[in-house]
């Protein structure tokens, strides 16, 4: 499974594989019950992959978004939950870089070096992917923004040390939304933490603002721009999960090859079975269509082209295939691929949450279909 890429790409993806299967996948089964050690964070700072879309003079080690694709697929062979990490610095980071220098001096170098969390906290609790119909408030009082509502669904809830706002400081629809940067230490802030299926250490939540204040240069973009800057990060990140995805399902595929060749029945291996065997190609075949999609998505993103149609082929197809790839996996190890002791099922638990996160199946179909029907004959606007 290789794609033409730079020598310095190769050995990027060398060096961030090393890691993932050296030092996250022997602890990713501890996170179901313990809590995560954030200090860990820094070491994907020292890899340079939080600061990839950073630029140099805040701290930041500036790569492409496909070298972005890159990091998160690497990364989610050892711990698919390590992804999250570089995925939101990145989303956080495209979003700042729209605020005022003070604003980029205080969070940007921290953000890099792996020293603060930052959230991106749209979805509300009647509001998912209609995020125009937001009711989360920013109301101006002098030179503070005042900020209450609820947000619902944030990654890192839980431990954030900031996360991106989305608010309507203006009239309905889309150009009412502002965004801001809310520090999680303020007066006014609750955060609560779900019990989810998979993805434990993200600790995935909500977060209640009543009242909390923030200074006005915390306001990320002019007033009145917030949807278009959400809309931006999602068409990108949309491919960065797909390449996430990816990542988990060709591990575990990896994984059962080296165990088909060596488990025998009927007399010879479980590779010479052509019913296992041509499992495992059709998989691999359909997890390499995907990932060139989610490639081409990112190398539009980094030369500024439209891929709004391309991200969310690569977000349905993404999740999609590796979800199928890894329940066949598990499927053909038999009773071991079932258990706990393997890896198998905590993968394809925390693939189906980004089945969900940022856009379901239906919410990707319906784009895509917008996109080529146009907009007149569009389900939602």
């Amino acid at each position: 499974m290789h794609q033409l890429r730079s020598a310095d790409d190769e050995l990027f993806a060398s060096t961030l594989r090393s890691y993932a299967l050296d030092r996250l996948m022997p602890d990713y089964q501890r996170w179901r019950t313990e809590p995560y050690p954030t200090d860990r964070i820094p070491e994907l700072g020292s890899l340079g992959v939080l600061g990839l879309r950073i630029p140099e003079e805040y701290g930041g080690t500036p790569g492409t978004f496909p070298q972005l694709g890159l990091a998160v697929e690497e990364l989610s062979r050892g711990d698919f939950n390590a992804n999250y990490f570089p995925q939101l610095a990145g989303l956080a980071a495209e979003l700042i870089k729209h605020g005022d220098h003070d604003l980029k001096a205080q969070w940007l170098p921290p953000l890099a070096a792996g020293e603060v969390t930052i959230g991106f906290a749209l979805t509300e609790p009647g509001v998912g992917s209609d995020a125009a119909s937001l009711t989360t408030r920013a109301v101006r009082d002098g030179s503070d923004w005042v900020i209450s509502g609820e947000k619902s669904s944030i990654t890192f809830a839980g431990y954030a040390d900031a996360v991106t706002v989305f608010a309507r400081s203006g009239g309905p629809g889309a150009r009412g939304i502002t965004c801001f940067l809310v520090p999680l230490d303020l007066p006014g802030v609750e955060r609560q933490v779900y019990h989810s299926a998979g993805s434990a250490h993200t600790a995935r939540g909500s977060l209640h603002f009543d009242d909390v204040r923030i200074p006005a240069h915390h306001q990320i973009g002019e007033e009145g721009t917030g949807f278009v800057l959400a809309m931006q990060g999602f068409d990108y990140n949309r491919a960065v999960i797909a390449h996430a995805c990816i990542g988990a399902a060709l591990q575990s595929v990896d994984e059962f090859v080296e165990y088909a060749k060596q488990r025998e029945t009927f007399g010879k291996p479980l590779a010479r079975h052509e019913g296992i065997a041509f499992q495992v190609a059709e998989h691999l075949s359909y997890l390499h269509a995907a990932r060139l999609l989610a490639r081409e998505t990112l190398e539009l993103a980094e030369a500024g082209l439209p891929h709004s149609t391309q991200a969310s082929m690569a977000k349905w197809l993404g999740p999609k295939y590796a979800a199928e790839a890894i329940h066949a996996v598990i499927r053909m190890f038999g009773w071991p691929g079932y258990s706990t002791d393997m890896h198998h099922e905590l993968r394809m638990k925390d693939v189906m949450g980004l089945e969900i996160g940022d856009g379901t199946p239906e919410i990707m179909k319906s784009i895509i279909a917008r996109e080529t029907f146009g907009r007149e004959f569009a389900s939602h606007r």
